[in-house]
């Protein structure tokens, strides 16, 4: 048999493939168990208890990333469903002015990209990165000095050379 730098690069090729659809959240179907999901997504970002003795799973791609994965499993361990929690079509449907604090916002966006401060708000600012239609986007959340949201808003990207270095 002899070597063939094609073939070789093909079988990697496939390989890279097949670990890359592997390790994508959204491609963990409702009834897997928690033990097989850990096993084809590996560690979470960040593990949540959710109502019902459920527990969320999270994979956040941030902060160089653009994506949040939330993977909930009930209470006997088995997943109930899957999302990618940055898209516009759900932040007016998720977030709650007045009634998330802190902790909502982290069990459902994870850790954000970015916490700052403006002169025109008294309290914090959580920025998370997103994609819509493949155009850079930042989600704000406003989290007031007692740690309740106020409000919410979208924008987008100006600098992409924010990143962590």
């Amino acid at each position: 048999m002899t070597f063939s730098p094609r073939l070789a690069f093909v079988a990697l090729f496939v390989g890279a493939l097949v670990a890359g659809c592997a390790s994508e959240p959204t491609r963990i179907a409702p009834g897997t168990t928690r033990a097989e999901a850990l096993q084809r997504l590996g560690s979470p970002t960040a593990i949540y208890p959710l109502p019902g003795g459920g527990e969320r799973l999270q994979y956040s791609r941030l902060p160089a990333g653009f994506e949040v994965n939330d993977v909930d499993l009930d209470a006997s361990g088995r997943v109930v469903s899957v999302r990618q929690v940055l898209d516009e079509r759900w932040f007016a449907q998720d977030i709650q002015d007045g009634v998330w604090r802190e902790a909502d916002i982290l069990r459902t966006y994870g850790r954000p990209f970015e916490i700052t401060r403006v002169a025109s708000f008294d309290g914090a600012v959580w920025t998370w990165r997103y994609k819509a239609q493949n155009a850079r986007r930042l989600l704000y959340i406003y989290v007031g000095p007692q740690g309740v949201v106020q409000r919410w808003n979208t924008g987008d990207e100006l600098y992409t050379d924010r990143l962590p270095r």
